[in-house]
């Protein structure tokens, strides 16, 4: 799980290219700024079209998903730059949206299928041990993200306002993004929801509050910590950095607020059961989570994110545990994006017999620079350092994200991890596919 253990480093680099992602929540990022606006010009000559299909609706950005732009109207829906196949066919696929699907305009309904492939074991993964890494299937065609959530935003800014979110995964990634934080058979962490390389998780499952700038999350829910995340659909690339796997939580139990009341300024805070637990834990974790995000200028955005005490099955149930995760995300130009992150998790050695057993001190730095060629391809690279026992290990990865259409994406990419000191050496070809909706 996340519990392999390394320590102090450096790491340096990055090159080639992506999207700047819309933001949605500290670290997690989400592709709906890629998507291109179908023009509706050809669509709305007052030859073309009468009354009914030529009002607001149908010429809005989202005019090729709407009943007014059929043939008739002349609009070809589907064709008017949604992404690199958006001229097949009747765009039918790229329109479609489950909550408008079924009717529930008042709730966020929807997901995402992710099929991938890669032709190594991703370094630390076991094929005996389905939560060891993230992508350990390899030389197969997996179905790795079958998600599925439902939710209403809390809306304070007319007083109290409140909300919900569920989310739902079956797939290849499943069994990492369980509460493996729990006691054995206890909410998702139960082998029954698994069968073979395959598995069920509900990495969030909470209620929310809010009342002007201010709002709390109560509930299981997506942890603070770190820039990559567990949905596919938030990172540029397929496999996942050492540092989001080992030396970050994925989930939490407890309570976080939010203010952004100030102008530049976003306050974090909370109380969880520890690390990755789901309305239970081990060895009693009790922790704190907190930090801030801050605007330096236009073009930098700086997030600070910290936990401490207890992590409960991450530590072994100590109560001076403390990790943090620094990202600083840089505008260099409207094509050019560059992100710094570094991660520290410190925990004191258990003494087992005389013999230290658990001594999981890390420490990380990741680069990453992303450059938008155009409204289809995006390129991105990815230099990561991180090290834990004494132990350096470095990974580099180079990929392209290509829009096929505004909903689906396609990400190959090519990865090179090596270990001096053990002298492990390997190079990984992955590409998946996502189709969001």
């Amino acid at each position: 799980m996340k519990n392999k253990t390394w320590k102090v480093g450096f790491a340096l680099l990055a090159l080639a290219a992506t999207p700047a992602f819309a933001e949605t929540e500290v670290g997690q990022f989400s592709l709906d700024g890629m998507v291109v606006p179908v023009g509706c010009d050809s669509c709305c000559g007052d030859s073309c079209c009468g009354d009914p299909c030529c009002g607001d609706p149908c010429c809005g950005d989202p005019c090729c998903g709407d009943p007014c732009c059929g043939d008739a109207c002349g609009c070809g829906c589907g064709v008017g730059g949604g992404g690199l196949l958006s001229g097949i066919g009747n765009g039918a696929l790229e329109g479609f949206s489950l909550s408008s699907l079924l009717g529930f305009e008042s709730l966020d309904i929807g997901g995402w299928t992710q099929f991938g492939y890669h032709d190594q074991l991703t370094p630390l993964a076991t094929a005996t041990n389905d939560g060891a890494s993230f992508n350990n299937v390899p030389k197969n065609l997996n179905l790795q993200q079958q998600w599925f959530y439902i939710g209403k935003e809390a809306d304070g800014s007319n007083g109290l306002g409140l909300g919900f979110r569920a989310d739902f995964i079956y797939g290849t990634d499943a069994q990492k993004t369980q509460s493996f934080g729990n006691k054995p058979t206890t909410f998702d962490n139960d082998p029954a929801w698994d069968h073979g390389e395959y598995g069920w998780a509900i990495p969030q499952l909470y209620g929310e509050i809010a009342v002007d700038d201010f709002s709390v999350k109560i509930g299981h829910f997506f942890t603070l910590v770190g820039y990559e995340v567990i949905g596919a659909p938030g990172n540029f690339f397929y496999s996942h950095a050492l540092t989001m796997f080992n030396s970050e939580p994925f989930t939490h139990t407890g309570v976080l607020s939010t203010y952004s009341g100030f102008e530049s300024l976003t306050l974090y805070g909370g109380w969880t059961l520890g690390w990755d637990t789901g309305f239970d834990n081990l060895n009693s974790g009790n922790s704190a989570i907190g930090g801030f995000a801050v605007n330096l200028g236009d073009s930098v955005t700086m997030t600070y994110i910290n936990t401490y005490g207890n992590f409960g099955m991450r530590d072994g149930g100590q109560d001076d545990s403390y990790s943090h995760s620094i990202v600083f995300d840089v505008s260099l130009t409207d094509s050019v994006n560059y992100v710094f992150q570094s991660d520290m998790v410190g925990i004191d050695p258990i003494a087992d017999n005389g013999a230290m057993v658990n001594n999981n001190d890390q420490f990380s730095i990741n680069q990453y620079l992303f450059y938008t060629y155009n409204d289809i391809v995006k390129f991105g690279t990815r230099m990561e350092w991180w090290k834990s026992d004494g132990t350096s290990n470095y990974e580099l990865t180079s990929g392209v994200n290509v829009k096929l259409l505004g909903n689906l994406i396609m990400r190959p990419e090519f990865r090179k991890d090596w270990n001096p000191s053990t002298g492990f050496d390997q190079d990984m070809f992955g590409c998946d596919m996502i189709l969001t909706y």
